[in-house]
């Protein structure tokens, strides 16, 4: 009974920023932690950015680290991801996900309960 969607995605040129939203609509009540997941073409989904609920920790993959950050807006239900210098290997399929359990920000992929449809993100060279 949790729904997502994000938003946000396009084309751009390597350097420029993009800022993707995922607004969550259902069972929003729920302390849910967030995350940002991206599937490229041929290759295995993979971990992004993670927020636990209150967001006072969070979490990045090595190869996005220093360029994105997550934030949530728990009144508004909505968890952002704000990507800069933007690289070719970011083009992907971004989806964001929920996890019932809020108390921390994690990286694994199946602790994740609900997921959105996924936007996509293209960067050229």
């Amino acid at each position: 009974q949790v729904q997502l969607v994000e938003s946000g995605g396009g084309l751009v040129q390597a350097g420029d920023s993009l800022r993707l939203s995922c607004a969550a609509s259902g069972r929003t009540f729920s302390r849910f932690a967030m995350g940002w997941f991206r599937q490229a073409p041929g290759k295995e989904r993979e971990f992004v950015a993670a927020i636990n609920w209150s967001g006072s920790n969070t979490y990045y993959a090595d190869s996005v680290k220093g360029r994105f950050t997550i934030s949530k807006d728990n009144a508004n239900n909505t968890v952002y991801l704000q990507m800069n210098s933007l690289k070719p290997e970011d083009t992907a399929v971004y989806y964001c996900a929920a996890d019932d359990d809020g108390t921390t920000a994690t990286m694994i992929l199946f602790l994740y309960d609900y997921w959105g449809q996924g936007t996509q993100v293209t960067v050229s060279s």
